[in-house]
């Protein structure tokens, strides 16, 4: 990876002396929390790599929604670096390096139901449970004509209402769903997906050189074996490594 001047890029990164780090635990792909009750899973390991290479410690805040992650730059608990599923709507506040690793947008039904494929959810009187402000409702947002989303503030909670409200159609990451599912009987995850989920690391828009430091950081991570490895460790082996981009 093309090295910049050590000092200069982690105070562009990490501009207090300290790589203030977002971890989302409401994908758990993503993040898990370890048994300590520290932040695990491939967020926190690119980021204590991170901090590694910049030679600032690392501190972790940890919220239960994406939706609050990106809510937190507006407010006194800022962060430097996050993990986050690239959106159009978020890139407005947000820098994106290039993905390291993609994720499937899947729906949930009850096991009696009519839908057998995605591209029939989107009717009119089909209600689905979505998170507020997750990758898949931002989507959805952008992309539903007749369906309805019903929100819930965090993804379980998404499930929750599906199951206590009888909903049509619970929408989350394949991973979750499909755990759910294969516990009980009542329930199953539509074949296939309805959007693919590119999770990035992130910055505060404006800091232009430290995303471009970060997009070579990702890519060596992707192209070392670091991904692969961090997602084989906390046992997410269903998640996919993005391919290579080409970064300047």
């Amino acid at each position: 990876m093309a090295q910049a001047d050590d000092n200069d890029i982690a105070r562009r990164i990490a501009p207090t002396g300290t790589l203030r780090t977002a971890i989302n635990y409401g994908n758990i792909v993503l993040a898990q929390k370890g048994p300590d009750g520290e932040p695990a899973g491939i967020s926190a390991d690119l980021a204590r790599e991170l901090g590694r290479r910049l030679k600032v410690p690392v501190s972790f805040t940890t919220y239960d929604t994406a939706g609050k992650v990106v809510d937190a730059l507006n407010g006194p608990q800022t962060w430097d670096v996050a993990f986050l599923a690239i959106d159009p709507k978020r890139a407005q506040t947000i820098g994106f390096t290039p993905p390291y690793v993609v994720i499937e947008g899947a729906y949930m039904v009850p096991q009696g139901s009519a839908l057998t494929r995605n591209d029939e959810v989107d009717r009119p009187g089909t209600r689905i449970a979505v998170g507020r402000n997750t990758a898949y409702d931002l989507y959805l947002a952008r992309t539903l004509t007749s369906a309805e989303r019903v929100f819930a503030p965090t993804s379980q909670a998404a499930l929750d209402l599906f199951l206590r409200d009888r909903l049509d159609v619970v929408a989350s990451v394949r991973q979750p769903l499909e755990l759910y599912a294969r516990d009980h009987a009542d329930v199953r995850v539509l074949p296939g997906r309805f959007m693919v989920i590119e999770q990035a690391m992130a910055a505060p828009r404006g800091r232009d050189e430290a995303v471009a430091y970060l997009g070579r950081f990702i890519e060596e991570m992707k192209a070392s074996g670091f991904v692969a490895a961090a997602l084989a460790r906390s046992g997410q082996h269903d998640a996919a490594v993005a391919p290579k981009s080409d970064v300047p």
